[in-house]
């Protein structure tokens, strides 16, 4: 299995674009969730990152690499289906916290794969450019966003952040498509 920079960088872009698309909605959805919950996912967080950290020797293949970034993403789309089937019942809070914690655990070691992988200094700053694109645009397209539903007199933040998730459910899928072709698999 190989890393192909040019549709992983394309994966990037639309990742981060998802990022930022996204970024805004979460706080509306958590919004049910006590602060507790948030002290007691960090420290789940803290223990699963260092047991990541512990383990990076044995994940520092690049189909380890491809596994848990595809792994990461479809943690994200099950959680926006879940979303949207269960947006009213407070479990949907914690389903969508515990998705976006579990990525940042893998987050940690997908960054220093990603850099491991790419090796040179240029590639990675084609990476980083691209993700900070990525989510410049997706933080402007969900403002507008936002500015469209109040234009149309929708202004109550849950139904705006429920419509936002079905964009984000077909960025998702284009985010995964992207990610498999960013790997080739060299046995076929």
């Amino acid at each position: 299995m190989t890393l192909h920079f040019r549709p992983y960088i394309r994966y990037k872009f639309l990742n981060s674009l998802f990022t930022g698309v996204a970024g805004g909605s979460i706080f509306a959805v958590y919004g049910s969730l006590s602060p507790s919950t948030f002290s007691l996912g960090g420290i789940i967080l803290a223990f699963g990152l260092m047991a990541m950290a512990y383990a990076y020797r044995y994940f520092m293949t690049i189909k380890a690499f491809f596994l848990f970034s595809l792994l990461a993403e479809i943690v994200m789309l099950l959680m926006i289906v879940y979303f949207l089937l269960f947006t009213t019942q407070i479990l949907a809070a914690l389903v969508v916290y515990a998705a976006y914690q579990l990525s940042f655990m893998f987050g940690g070691y997908l960054a220093r794969a990603e850099t491991y992988f790419a090796q040179k200094p240029k590639i990675m700053g084609w990476i980083d450019v691209a993700k900070q694109q990525g989510y410049l645009a997706g933080l402007a397209l969900s403002y507008l966003f936002y500015k469209g539903c109040e234009h149309y007199a929708v202004t109550e933040a849950k139904t705006q952040v429920y419509t936002l998730h079905f964009p984000l459910l077909a960025i998702e899928i284009v985010v995964i498509v992207l990610l498999v072709a960013g790997f080739k698999n060299n046995d076929v």
